[in-house]
């Protein structure tokens, strides 16, 4: 498998009301072609922080991220934005990335607007009306064309989070950071993502940084986990080993408390 980036003892620090706060202490990872890397731990381990500096949200205070070989770290302008076209992601809250007082189909197209030179080859026939783009996008999401006129307001939760996903994958990214894509809904509807986004990596051939609190989610969908605590990785495994007795403490507990 190649690589496709990698991460190289990355370290972040906050300040706030007096006191520093380390998110990040010497994180090293990586991440192959067509493979979905599950990130896992509670709130402040740091994954959240992972997910931003490697979107080139915000720069590591030490360490290196590469991109398929070039580094992220002092990329600006329009090698930047070249960057970003490459990578994509779904947040926790569709509602960020929706603008309610516009129907869905303008929501959608609103990467395909930022980048009009990208034609992905499963979009191509569609390109010459920003509406049938926008209703292909919807139909690989498992949406009814007929949703291109909505507006969130008129759409459930997990319609919502299709609709993000949606906009997610319009580039055709070669990453896309799945941020608790899930975790704000009903463990049905979960499912029903989870299996979304698995179909969609195979059809399409993307990779996938996974992040979540909830380790059954993590180990649904991904090929390798890493258990973070408090900015650190404690724990790396292939998802077929959770069980191993060489499973870090911390891990255990997180899959006991999964049930």
């Amino acid at each position: 498998m190649n690589e496709l980036m990698s991460v190289e003892g990355i370290s972040k620090t906050y300040t706030g009301n007096g006191r520093k706060i380390a998110a990040l202490q010497g994180v090293s990872l990586h991440i192959g072609e067509g493979e979905c890397l599950g990130i896992v731990g509670e709130s402040g381990s740091g994954k959240s922080t992972l997910g931003r500096l490697l979107l080139a949200l915000e720069r590591p205070d030490e360490g290196d991220i590469r991109f398929q070989g070039v580094s992220l770290t002092g990329l600006k302008g329009k090698a930047l934005r070249t960057m970003r076209q490459h990578i994509q992601v779904v947040f926790q809250d569709p509602t960020a990335s929706l603008n309610g007082r516009l129907p869905i189909w303008r929501s959608v197209m609103e990467p395909l607007d930022n980048f009009p030179s990208v034609i992905p080859p499963f979009l191509a026939d569609t390109r010459k009306s920003r509406r049938e783009t926008a209703a292909k996008l919807l139909e690989m999401v498992g949406l009814h064309q007929d949703y291109v006129e909505r507006y969130p307001h008129e759409l459930s939760g997990g319609q919502r989070q299709r609709v993000a996903i949606a906009r997610g994958i319009s580039l055709n990214p070669k990453l896309l950071i799945c941020d608790e894509p899930t975790s704000s809904l009903d463990v049905s509807v979960q499912a029903q993502i989870l299996k979304l986004l698995k179909s969609l990596q195979v059809k399409l051939g993307m990779s996938y940084l996974f992040i979540s609190h909830d380790i059954t989610a993590v180990r649904m969908i991904s090929n390798r986990i890493i258990v973070m605590k408090e900015g650190q990785i404690v724990d790396r495994f292939q998802s077929d080993q959770i069980t191993s007795e060489d499973r870090h403490a911390y891990t255990r507990l997180l899959i006991s408390a999964a049930g």
